[in-house]
């Protein structure tokens, strides 16, 4: 029931997410086997004298057919898009959980759900509003779908959630720095459940121009670890888990899904935007010690695989710098080549990746990895998925700023 030390084990018992190749668990672990692009052409708001015109949107999604069940949170389908991606994927996990509502202490939950950049559909729309359509004022509810933490406030009414309650905000390390915070605290006794991840939703008009003066996305595609790779592409959703104590888990019965064995976290503090190989080594070496695992029992790591140019090789030699040999042989598959970057919810999406990939054996492709580029010299899983035995699994997140984050998933524990 514990590790050494008296930390309480964390298992998974629920997943959620919204992705440009699936807005259900279901329908995103198809899109992946088969290798599915989520790239298409950008559209829903004026394209102007943009140069980048694709990216990884969520077009079909009817938000209020998914939350019209909602009883507690009344104002949830007038929220901001990033929100609605939130509460949609955490309806999805906690269904899954099985978990019974009103909790029994309600006050032993925490809900922390991030976001790279809160409510910034709302924030043009609303500088659009007053500069450009010359509006005396903003919708009512325009400051509390910009917030941050709106998407976690959410969430945790709807569920009835009164224990810690939050956002994290750590660029594209904002969903696994939720998740990690999460199990420590349930590992360390505070909460017995807790629902994590993060939700983004980014690609507008504004965010795009900016994005395109940073020179980091793609005017074609993304293609991670590939010699053609020229760039990222923007993409959007939700990922989210619901975690609670083995003990919590199997005291109702539960269905586990995984065990949460592993977070690790450090900073290369060094620059905002080029990554160093320091500081993703030592977050994978403490997230692997933290497992209490050796690094030749990981079978699958999830890069965090941008398609830049710094990204991709900085990456492949901490991979290389953590794990010596066994680096080669390790399957390392980027998914953003198909889901796009989704920013901050992007590792909540791919840890629930790295769950259905020990769920059914099967590592997820990157596609349109034609020719590695100079320097990238590992197993990718190229184009198409691979039958294999994966009984651990590591998430990547690497973020602006030098921010890195890790989490190591393992089998469900023996009952």
């Amino acid at each position: 029931m514990t590790k050494a030390g008296g930390a309480r084990r964390v298992v998974v018992t629920g997943l959620g997410v919204v992705t440009p190749i699936g807005t259900n668990v279901s329908e995103m672990w198809d899109s992946m086997k088969q290798g599915k692009c989520g790239t298409s052409a950008l559209g829903g708001f004026p394209l102007d004298d943009l140069k980048i015109l694709i990216a990884a949107q969520i077009k079909d999604l009817d938000h209020k057919a998914r939350l019209k069940h909602f009883q507690r949170d009344r104002i949830i389908s007038l929220a901001d898009r990033y929100s609605w991606f939130a509460a949609i994927a955490a309806d999805e996990a906690v269904r899954q959980s099985g978990l019974k509502f009103p909790f029994e202490d309600p006050y032993r939950t925490a809900c922390i759900i991030g976001s790279g950049a809160g409510g910034l559909t709302t924030f043009e729309t609303a500088y659009r509003d007053l500069f450009i359509h010359n509006k005396r004022a903003t919708h009512p509810l325009t400051l509390l779908r910009i917030i941050g933490s709106s998407a976690a406030a959410h969430v945790g009414i709807e569920f009835n959630v009164k224990g810690p309650t939050f956002a994290t905000c750590s660029a594209c390390s904002t969903a696994t720095h939720a998740i990690g915070i999460a199990r420590d605290y349930i590992r360390d006794g505070l909460v017995d459940i807790a629902i994590a991840g993060a939700s983004e939703s980014v690609i507008n008009y504004g965010t795009m121009k900016a994005w395109q003066a940073l020179h980091v996305l793609s005017p074609e595609g993304c293609f991670p670890f590939a010699k053609k790779r020229n760039g990222t592409v923007l993409g959007e959703g939700s990922g989210i888990l619901v975690l609670e104590s083995l003990e919590h888990a199997q005291a109702r019965g539960a269905t586990i899904l995984a065990e949460l064995c592993g977070y690790g976290m450090a900073s290369d503090s060094q620059d905002m935007v080029k990554p160093t190989i320091e500081g993703p080594s030592v977050a994978m070496r403490n997230a692997i010690d933290d497992a209490g695992i050796d690094p030749t029992e990981i079978e699958y790591l999830n890069a965090h695989g941008t398609a830049t140019a710094d990204n991709d090789i900085n990456e492949t030699k901490a991979i290389k710098n953590v794990f010596g040999d066994h680096a080669y042989k390790l399957a390392v598959s980027s998914t953003k080549s198909m889901t796009g970057h989704p920013l901050g919810a992007g590792g909540g999406i791919e840890a629930v990746t790295c769950i259905k990939a020990m769920q059914e054996q099967l590592a997820p492709p990157t596609i349109g990895l034609d020719e590695p580029g100079e320097g990238c010299d590992l197993d990718y899983v190229p184009n198409k998925g691979r039958d294999m035995k994966i009984t651990y699994a590591m998430s990547n997140s690497f973020a602006f700023g030098g921010l890195n984050a890790v989490l190591v998933f393992g089998p469900p524990p023996a009952a």
